[in-house]
C-alpha cells in the first residue's frame, strides 16, 4: 500500500464516502435552515506510537487525526470524531472552514497539511449540518493538543493499521423510540483510566468506513458482531 498516492488518487476523484440509505440524510434537511460545516480527515506518519494490533493492514506509522469531543456540548458529546465544525463567514472556503477548526480544536499548524480534495456533502440531521469532509496528508509535524477542555476531551492519533484490523471493527447500535439505528464502529485498544480506549462510531464510523471501501483498504470483517453505542 502507497497510503499518499492512495489517499491523493480518491481526494482527486472526489468519491462519495456515504452511500446507500445512509446517505439520504442530506435529503432530510431542509435547504434554507442547515448549516454548512467540514471536518478534516487528516493522515499522517507523525506519531511515535505505532500500531499495536501485530498486524500488517496499513503500514504502522500511518494514523489518523481524531478528538473525543467534550460531554458537555449539545450534539454528540464524548464521540469521538473528526476535527471539524461550522463554516464561518470570514472562511473563504470549506478547505479553509476544515483547517480552522482542526487550528482551534487540536492546536495543529494548518501549513503543514497538504489538502488532497474534497468529498460530497453528507447530511447530518440531528445536528442540522451538511457537512463537506475534506481529505488531508500531514506533510509537517506540528505538536497537537486539547486547546479547550470546552470543545474536546483529548486529541489523539489512531493507527490505521489497527482501525482496520476485523477483531476491533463492529456495528454499534442505537435503540430509540422503536427504531433502530445502525453504523460501522472501530474499537480503540487501551486503559479506559487513562482515557485511550474508546469506540469510533456514528457520522465518523461511516466517513471512516466509506472512506477505507473507496481506498480498498477494508479487510473483510463480521459486521453482525453487534455493541450498544457508547451514548
Amino acid at each position: 500500500m502507497s497510503a499518499y498516492t492512495d489517499l491523493s488518487s480518491l481526494g482527486a476523484r472526489g468519491d462519495a464516502l456515504i452511500r446507500g440509505s445512509a446517505a439520504d440524510a442530506l435529503r432530510e434537511l431542509d435547504p434554507s435552515t442547515a448549516r454548512a460545516a467540514a471536518v478534516l480527515m487528516l493522515f499522517g506518519v507523525l506519531d511515535d506510537r505505532p500500531a499495536d494490533a501485530g498486524n500488517t493492514f496499513a503500514p504502522s506509522d500511518l494514523d489518523v487525526l481524531l478528538v473525543e469531543r467534550s460531554r458537555r456540548l449539545g450534539h454528540h458529546p464524548g464521540q469521538i470524531a473528526f476535527p471539524g465544525g461550522g463554516v464561518d463567514a470570514t472562511d473563504a472556503s470549506v478547505e479553509d472552514a476544515a483547517l480552522r477548526e482542526a487550528r482551534e480544536e487540536t492546536g495543529l499548524d494548518p501549513d503543514g497539511v497538504e489538502l488532497l480534495g474534497t468529498m460530497p456533502e453528507v447530511g447530518v440531521p440531528v445536528s442540522g449540518y451538511r457537512v463537506t469532509p475534506v481529505l488531508g496528508w500531514w506533510a509537517t509535524a506540528s505538536a497537537v493538543d486539547v486547546v479547550d477542555r470546552g470543545e474536546s476531551e483529548r486529541v489523539f492519533r489512531a493507527p490505521v493499521s489497527d482501525l482496520l484490523d476485523p477483531d476491533r471493527r463492529v456495528t454499534a447500535v442505537v435503540e430509540r423510540g422503536g427504531f433502530r439505528h445502525t453504523s460501522p464502529a472501530f474499537l480503540l485498544d487501551g486503559d479506559p483510566a487513562a482515557g485511550d480506549a474508546g469506540v469510533v462510531w456514528g457520522f465518523t464510523g461511516l466517513l471512516l468506513s466509506g472512506l477505507f471501501d473507496q481506498l480498498g483498504w477494508t479487510v473483510p470483517w463480521d459486521a453482525s458482531r453487534r455493541v450498544p453505542a457508547p451514548l
